[in-house]
Parts: C-alpha cells; structure tokens; sequence
C-alpha cells in the first residue's frame, strides 16, 4: 500500500442495488486495478460490481463507515436492544438461543427412553 492508510470515517461507500456489494475505499478494488485509498467519487465510470458486474451507476452512495453495528445503522433504535450488538455478539445471542431450543426439545425424546 502507498502512502498513509486513509481515514475509513471519512470516506464514502457504495453499496450495488442489484447484489449488495459494499465497496470499500480503504480496501479498494485491487483485482481491477483500483488501489486502496481510492475514493468513491473516484471511481471509473467503467468500473463495475465485482460480484454481480452491475455498472456503476447501480451503486447508491451509502456514506462512511460509523461503526460496528450489525444490520442498518437506522434501526439502531428499534427492537429492545439487539439492535445495538456488534455482528459477532449478534451470532453468538442467535446461534446460542438455537442450541438451547435444540438441547430443550432433545431432553424429552431422552425422557421417553
């Protein structure tokens, strides 16, 4: 990488309507020639999702990273409180939950035998 890594809050992002690519300027599109650092407003008109290959002009600006919240930044507020949980605590409350529920219905097939 050349240079200072830039500032990830203060570049915008873009994210394709068609697959839901987020492109990142701090990473960049290194495989087509778009070095990291590379600003949103810079990109080729040419360029094109690296998923979906959906043009340019089908990604929405979707501003600078703010955080680690998991799910859309305006739902924060919803819900009771899950809303706020970083992606990893997030998996871990789901995922825990569904080996309880299995553990839970398990233990009346052992009490049957």
């Amino acid at each position: 990488m050349d240079g200072p890594t830039p500032d990830p809050k203060t570049l915008d992002r873009g994210e394709c309507n068609v697959c839901g690519y987020i492109y990142e300027p701090v990473d960049g599109d290194p495989p087509r020639g778009i070095k990291s650092g590379t600003s949103y407003d810079s990109l080729p008109v040419t360029w094109h999702c690296p998923n979906c290959n959906a043009p340019l002009e089908r990604f929405k600006r979707i501003g600078p990273r703010s955080g680690t919240l998991a799910g859309f930044e305006e739902n924060a507020s919803l819900g009771i409180g899950v809303n706020t949980l970083n992606p990893q605590v997030k998996n871990l409350l789901i995922f825990g939950v569904l080996a309880l529920g299995f553990l839970f219905l398990m233990s009346f097939y052992f009490m049957g035998q």
